[in-house]
C-alpha cells in the first residue's frame, strides 16, 4: 500500500504548520460552564478592536446580493483606487491578493528555482520560511542586534550568489522593531540588482517613529522593490482576505500568470475600496492604539514584566523565568486568549494585540493572577 509520506516533497514534508490565534468560539466550547462573566475576548492576531470601517460594513451590505457572480478578476476598481490614493503609484504596478500573504508567497512562487535562497531578519513572520520551504527553496536566517533590533548591515552582508530574495517585515511581527529610513535606504544601495526586496508593511498604518520609512517612496533606490500592505490589521477587515503590493508593472505581470483566477472575492473588494476612503475610521483607530499602547505599558510596569518597544498594535511581553506557554494556558482558563511565541524560539515571551480599555483592563487582571 502507497505510503502518502513517500509522495510528499521534502519541503513540504518538512513544514511545521502555521498556528493561527485560538478562535473565540473554540475557547468558549471548551470553558463550558467556567465560562467568565465577561466572555471571552481575543487579544492574539493583531486585529482591530473597532472592527470594520461604518463605510465598509454599508457596502457589505449592499454586495452580498451578488455574490452569485463571480468577482472581478482583476479588480480593476480596487487598483484604481490604490492608486488614485498613493500619489505615484501606478494601476500597472498593483498586485492584490487573498491576504498579503498570497503575494508573498506567489513571488516566491514566480521568481524563486530550487537551489535559489530567500533570506530574512531571525524570529521574523513564520511565513516567509513557509513560502520558500513550500517552494524548495532555501531558507536562511540573520542574527538581529541585542534586544531584537535590526541590523540590515548584517543582512546586506548576508546577500550572496545564491539569493534570490529578501523578506523584511517593517515594523516586525512578532517583535514590533522596526528598521529606521536611513538603514533602509542603506540596504536598498547595497543589493544586488537582480535580488528582489520584498518590505513587508502589513503594520505600517500603527508606526509613529519618525524615522520610519515609507518603502512607496523608495522604490528608486532599487529596482526590484516590493512593498507589501494589507487591509487586515488597522482597516479590520482581517475576515475577508485582502492585501495588495506595489512593484515593477514586469513583476506584476509575471505574478498575474501564476496568481488564481478570482483570487480576492468580491465583498473584500467592495468593502477595500470603502475602507479606504474613510480615513477618520483610520485616525479613530490609530488613537484607540496609541492610548491602549500606554495602559498597556503602564500596566507592566506596575506588575514588573519587561515589553519589547512596538510601532505595531501589539506587544511582544516577557514573562521570564516563567514559560509564556504556561502562563498563556492560565489566561485561558480566564477567557483571554493571546499568543504564544515559542515557535519563534522566544518560550517566554507572549504577544499581545493592544485591545479596547475595557480589553486591555482585562488582560492585566488575569496577567496578575497568572504571575501569582
Amino acid at each position: 500500500m502507497v505510503r502518502v509520506a513517500e509522495l510528499v516533497a521534502p519541503g513540504i514534508a518538512a513544514i511545521q504548520p502555521y498556528q493561527p490565534g485560538k478562535p473565540i468560539e473554540e475557547l468558549e466550547r471548551e470553558l463550558g460552564p467556567s465560562l467568565p462573566a465577561g466572555g471571552v475576548i481575543k487579544l492574539a492576531s493583531n486585529e482591530n478592536p473597532l472592527g470594520p470601517s461604518p463605510r465598509a460594513r454599508a457596502v457589505l451590505l449592499g454586495a452580498v446580493a451578488d455574490v452569485h457572480r463571480y468577482p472581478d478578476g482583476s479588480a480593476f476598481a480596487l487598483r484604481r483606487a490604490l492608486a488614485d490614493a498613493r500619489p505615484g503609484v501606478r494601476y500597472e504596478e498593483l498586485v492584490v491578493g487573498n491576504g498579503s500573504n498570497e503575494i508573498l508567497d506567489l513571488l516566491v512562487r514566480t521568481f524563486c528555482r530550487p537551489g535559489d535562497e530567500v533570506i530574512a531578519p531571525a524570529q521574523t513572520f513564520a511565513c516567509y520560511q513557509l513560502s520558500a520551504q513550500a517552494h524548495g527553496v532555501d531558507y536562511r536566517e540573520v542574527a538581529r542586534g541585542s534586544d531584537f533590533v535590526y541590523d540590515l548591515d548584517a543582512l546586506g552582508h548576508a546577500v550572496g550568489p545564491k539569493t534570490r530574495m529578501v523578506f523584511l517585515a517593517n515594523p516586525d511581527n512578532p517583535t514590533g522593531a522596526y528598521a529606521s529610513r536611513e538603514a533602509v535606504e542603506r540596504l536598498m544601495a547595497r543589493l544586488p540588482e537582480q535580488v528582489i526586496f520584498a518590505v513587508d508593511e502589513a503594520y505600517c498604518d500603527y508606526a509613529v517613529a519618525p524615522d520610519y520609512p515609507d518603502t512607496l517612496t523608495l522604490h528608486r533606490l532599487h529596482p526590484l522593490t516590493v512593498t507589501l500592505r494589507t487591509f487586515s490589521k488597522i482597516y479590520g477587515l482581517a475576515g475577508l482576505r485582502c492585501g495588495w503590493a506595489v512593484a515593477p508593472a514586469e513583476m506584476v505581470a509575471y505574478l498575474d500568470r501564476v496568481r488564481n483566477p478570482f483570487n480576492v472575492n468580491s465583498l473584500a473588494q467592495v468593502a477595500a475600496i470603502a475602507a479606504l476612503g474613510d480615513q477618520d475610521h483610520l485616525q479613530r483607530s490609530r488613537r484607540l492604539n496609541a492610548e491602549g499602547m500606554v495602559q498597556l505599558r503602564a500596566g507592566l510596569e506596575r506588575l514588573g514584566v519587561s515589553y519589547l518597544p512596538s510601532q505595531c498594535n501589539f506587544l511582544l511581553v516577557d514573562v521570564a523565568p516563567r514559560e509564556g506557554r504556561r502562563v498563556f494556558d492560565v489566561l485561558l482558563g480566564r477567557g483571554v486568549i493571546v499568543r504564544p511565541v515559542a515557535s519563534y524560539r522566544l518560550p517566554h515571551h507572549l504577544r499581545v494585540t493592544i485591545g479596547t480599555a475595557d480589553e486591555n483592563h482585562r488582560f492585566l487582571d488575569a496577567l496578575t493572577a497568572a504571575l501569582a
